[in-house]
């Protein structure tokens, strides 16, 4: 964004007038924090890491209307507390990216993550392993399921959910495969598509059973809004 785009934002949100002289001398100001935060040194080991993107619109320099994905990573320190360890900006979201990200993790001092909660994209869980291969993945249950119901017809959602939420939301891993079964007898010739994703990556989707039932739901929840308003 040029400096009479960030103006007019300003202006808009805050109805605040602020000259370009103004604006360029903050951003000078701030600039070598900024640099000092994405470059900072970070813990060896991190219990819990959420990683995720979120997608804005936003003006190129030739005042058109571009994508940009934002690369969050949230964790979880030793003390408990959730740091913002990392955010990159890149055109668009992909496994290849995310492997930079991490590569600066490791750069930065992280030699290791216990658990590591993504989104389903394609080829995510290879890149985290390629570079913390001791790293347990737990795929976001929330994406998948918001990514399977898109598939099933609206006269069957609201059965289908109900079904579905016995398999994630069960007391323990036995009874939610269980469930699965339940679910694929009932729904599988149905929504073929949709069962299969889930058995294919039930393994990373259920890997938070082996916790104690009062952080489950920290660790399978993932998205990048909640990573910012955390």
């Amino acid at each position: 964004m040029s400096l009479a785009d960030i103006s007019e934002h300003i202006k808009e949100l805050y109805d605040v007038s602020i000259s370009n002289q103004t604006l360029s001398g903050i951003i000078d100001r701030i600039t070598p924090e900024v640099k000092l935060w994405q470059n900072r040194a970070l813990d060896s080991v991190y219990p819990i890491v959420w990683m995720d993107a979120i997608h804005f619109k936003v003006k190129g320099e030739d005042r058109r209307t571009e994508s940009r994905a934002v690369y969050n990573i949230l964790a979880l320190n030793k003390e408990g507390k959730k740091e913002l360890i990392g955010m990159y900006i890149s055109e668009s979201e992909g496994a290849n990216f995310w492997l930079q990200v991490l590569t600066d993790l490791k750069s930065r001092g992280v030699e290791d993550i216990l658990i590591a909660c993504t989104d389903n994209l394609k080829g995510f869980s290879e890149a985290i392993l390629s570079v913390f291969p001791a790293t347990e993945i737990q795929k976001c249950v929330i994406h998948q399921v918001r990514g399977s119901i898109k598939y099933v017809a609206s006269k069957d959602q609201k059965e289908f959910m109900r079904d579905l939420k016995l398999v994630y939301q069960a007391m323990n891993k036995e009874i939610a495969e269980d469930e699965l079964l339940n679910l694929e007898e009932k729904w599988g010739k149905k929504y073929p598509i949709v069962i299969e994703s889930w058995q294919r990556n039930w393994s990373e989707l259920s890997a938070y059973f082996s916790y104690d039932p009062m952080i489950r739901k920290m660790i399978y929840r993932n998205g990048g809004r909640s990573i910012l308003l955390s």
